[in-house]
């Protein structure tokens, strides 16, 4: 992945030498869901039973994408934004982070974090950046996000002492109660300066919880964590910061374009941007 100066920062991580793709990984059944070309078929497996039991799944996965591009365009464009944390950032697609930052302001810096080795692979071929700008990518896992924060190449890439996007989205459903998500999420946010924000999503049961606790159940069934969570547990992942309007809501209804409202119920996800003092 290109980075100022031409130097790659992805460079330094390894791929191991076998990639079990016959074992569903969350971000390329994500990647089937959206459309896309890169997964196997047991990711598609895993997906063809999660629109069986979702057929408006498809609209969901989008609504997260537009979710992403609406945030980052608000904390780039409105709130000045110049450095942004993607974890879970998923394979490579249209809109991702550092699209949409580096349109606006292209000295945007960008670092992407994913625990699975094949987005590695497809980050390193297809993320293009701006001269001005920063990208780099480091195989990590949100369960240890002191790990992520120790990297090397997050200080190479973005400065801590000012303020940071860090992008949550379509993540801590992946993460259950035993891994302590709200931990996860404080331990990065304490690290960050103030004036920084917090992005996050969070697929919930509130608006079909029969459907989607079909969905959890299913996905738990091949070994993805799959957990589903109320308003009130969503929000608590929001703890000490101040929401930006209009506050924590479905993530459709967080300032949709103009004259792309839908039925907020539609995308079962609560989203929020919030603000550390």
């Amino acid at each position: 992945m290109p980075t100022t100066g031409g130097r790659n920062d992805a460079g330094t991580q390894q791929l191991p030498d076998e990639i079990d793709t016959n074992v569903p990984q969350s971000a390329r059944v994500y990647d089937y869901l959206l459309g896309g070309k890169d997964n196997y078929p047991a990711d598609r497996e895993l997906g063809d039973k999660i629109i069986e039991l979702v057929p408006t799944i498809g609209t969901q996965v989008r609504a997260q994408r537009a979710f992403l591009r609406r945030t980052v365009h608000y904390l780039t464009a409105e709130a000045g934004i110049r450095q942004f944390l993607d974890i879970g950032t998923g394979i490579p697609t249209a809109g991702n982070v550092h699209d949409v930052a580096q349109a606006i302001a292209p000295s945007s810096r960008v670092l992407y974090v994913d625990n699975d080795p094949i987005v590695l692979a497809h980050s390193r071929a297809l993320l293009q950046g701006t001269p001005e700008g920063r990208l780099a990518f480091i195989l990590a896992d949100l369960r240890e996000p002191e790990a992520i924060l120790a990297d090397p190449t997050l200080a190479r890439t973005l400065d801590l002492t000012r303020p940071v996007g860090l992008v949550l989205i379509g993540i801590t459903h992946h993460l259950r109660d035993d891994d302590d998500p709200r931990r996860i999420v404080q331990t990065l946010v304490d690290a960050l300066a103030p004036g920084s924000y917090l992005v996050l999503s969070q697929i919930t049961p509130d608006f079909d919880p029969e459907a989607m606790r079909a969905v959890a159940a299913v996905v738990e069934q091949d070994n993805v964590p799959y957990v589903v969570r109320s308003y009130a547990d969503t929000e608590r992942f929001f703890s000490g910061l101040d929401l930006v309007a209009p506050g924590l809501v479905p993530i459709l209804a967080w300032r949709p374009d103009p004259g792309t409202e839908q039925d907020p119920r539609s995308a079962s996800a609560y989203g929020g941007v919030a603000r550390k003092p």
